[in-house]
């Protein structure tokens, strides 16, 4: 489901047992059916006997894989609906410039890139999706994915507040 990347990103283990503690799970991966990230929630709970058993996993996968129809609905940060206490995301509504965003989300690495595509304010960069970060040379899977769900959560902050940002 991650692509084979590193689920936590730049966290350190000891910032994902924090994380964890206060109720952090990580958002849906890119294009993952919200039937199943549900599923992952449930796996993920804290109280181990509130979480499902092997057979009600396999029993729930199983439904799934009959009723192709319950993976078409894909739920992302841009619905709104952030899991449990995602203290990850930014405020961004802070952000002056692609820059700072970009180094907020600790990929620094990529402003020429956004830059000399012409992204050169946030309304823009929010309007960008996966086929524009392969354009402009992002072209690692953890660094899209990651970038993506930044750029829903900004989609959301700014549908809450359009005025407010640059």
């Amino acid at each position: 489901m991650s692509f084979g990347e590193r689920p936590y990103w730049d966290m350190s283990n000891q910032d994902v047992i924090n994380a964890i503690e206060q109720d952090y799970r990580l958002p849906p991966p890119m294009d993952c059916p919200a039937a199943l990230h549900q599923l992952m929630l449930d796996c993920w709970q804290k109280d181990r006997n509130t979480r499902p058993r092997f057979a009600e996993i396999v029993n729930t996968l199983d439904k799934m894989i009959r009723n192709p129809a319950s993976l078409k609905t894909v739920r992302g940060a841009a619905s709104g609906l952030l899991p449990l206490l995602d203290r990850s995301i930014p405020d961004f509504t802070a952000f002056t410039s692609v820059e700072d965003w970009l180094s907020a989300v600790k990929m620094s690495q990529y402003r020429d890139n956004f830059l000399s595509a012409g992204f050169t304010s946030l309304q823009l960069v929010a309007q960008m999706t996966s086929e524009d970060l392969l354009r402009i040379g992002v072209t690692l899977a953890g660094h899209q994915k990651k970038i993506l769900n930044s750029i829903q959560s900004m989609r959301v902050q700014m549908s809450q507040s359009p005025t407010s940002m640059a």
